[in-house]
């Protein structure tokens, strides 16, 4: 079997896509850097960068599949050029490289912010939606990437595209911006919140999702990968019935969280340390990202367990690490 490559299995989303294949039998190969771990995953490592073509050369050769799972997932950057480096050229020199290689099928990770979502609706992938629609550098630059990707299909490069919503689950080891919602309920730091939904997906379900779409995806086409459609007072509510502490009851006006934006993302740009309220993610919260991911079950077979498994795993995650901590500083 020829090897199957993933980018960002160092990641969140990635690490698992990388697990599930290995549990399939895949022979894995991870591009990561230098720097990077991939804990509990006997995969072969590449070492390489996204803005490198000649490493994804290196990385691509002689691979039958490709998951293309990395990105520059960053709502605050002082240098916003950076996300369309990775994110934009990155997915271009991958998906050239797959092409130069004879890859067979290539699944390139996206996400829900590319979609269309009607006002007060639900979005799907048919929804019009443009680079106008876009707000901060990381929503432009997946959008620009989509484009990329859309565009070797149609040049008759097989590449199928799946769009998560708002994975949530073990291992996330940064954390992603939903999981630090979780890390932040834990420890206390949400005394309020605002009025605003995301879909929220266990990260499981989207590892297979990626490989569901790898199997039965048509070329070219989009696949959004979800579960359920919840507020962000219903998410904190859930977290509380789960882990047994209690839910904030201040619900924060739009206007008081777009000045908190406004003031920690100007002073994150004076001192470089990346802003606690960046006001890209206080943009994105206006809109509640509330989707349906019924081409997916209808299409690729895909069926996604509550939402309320993806809560539990997430806070049985944070909970270990900051339990850890504990242990090792005592």
């Amino acid at each position: 079997m020829k090897p199957t490559l993933v980018t960002g299995a160092s990641g969140f989303v990635g690490w698992h896509v990388a697990r599930l294949l290995l549990e399939r039998g895949h022979q894995v190969r991870a591009l990561v850097r230098p720097s990077s771990a991939i804990p509990d995953l006997d995969v072969e490592r590449v070492t390489g960068d996204l803005r490198d073509p000649a490493s994804l050369a290196r990385a691509a050769s002689g691979c039958g599949l490709v998951f293309h799972v990395a990105a520059d997932y960053r709502l605050w950057s002082k240098n916003p050029h950076e996300l369309y480096q990775s994110n934009v050229d990155g997915t271009r020199n991958t998906l050239s490289a797959a092409k130069a290689a004879g890859v067979e099928r290539l699944v390139y990770t996206s996400t829900v912010g590319c979609i269309g979502i009607p006002p007060g609706g639900i979005g799907d992938e048919n929804q019009p939606i443009s680079l106008h629609d876009m707000a901060g550098a990381y929503k432009r630059s997946k959008f620009l990437a989509e484009r990329v990707a859309l565009d070797f299909a149609r040049d008759g490069f097989p590449v199928v595209i799946v769009n998560p919503t708002a994975p949530m689950g073990d291992h996330d080891f940064k954390p992603t911006p939903t999981g630090q919602t979780v890390r932040d309920f834990l420890s206390g730091a949400m005394p309020a919140y605002i009025d605003t939904g995301l879909n929220v997906v266990n990260v499981r379900d989207v590892a297979l999702g990626h490989l569901l779409a790898c199997e039965k995806g048509k070329v070219g086409e989009r696949y959004i990968l979800g579960s359920e459609n919840l507020t962000l007072s219903q998410i904190l509510e859930e977290l509380a019935r789960i882990t047994g502490r209690k839910a904030p009851t201040i619900k924060l006006p739009y206007s008081v969280a777009w000045t908190a934006g406004i003031i920690t993302t100007a002073w994150a740009q004076l001192t470089g340390v990346p802003p606690r309220v960046p006001l890209e993610a206080v943009r994105m919260a206006k809109k509640k990202m509330w989707v349906s991911h019924e081409k997916a079950a209808r299409e690729l077979g895909y069926s996604p367990c509550p939402a309320a498994s993806a809560l539990s795993d997430a806070a049985t995650w944070f909970k270990r690490g900051a339990d850890d901590l504990v242990a090792g500083g005592s």
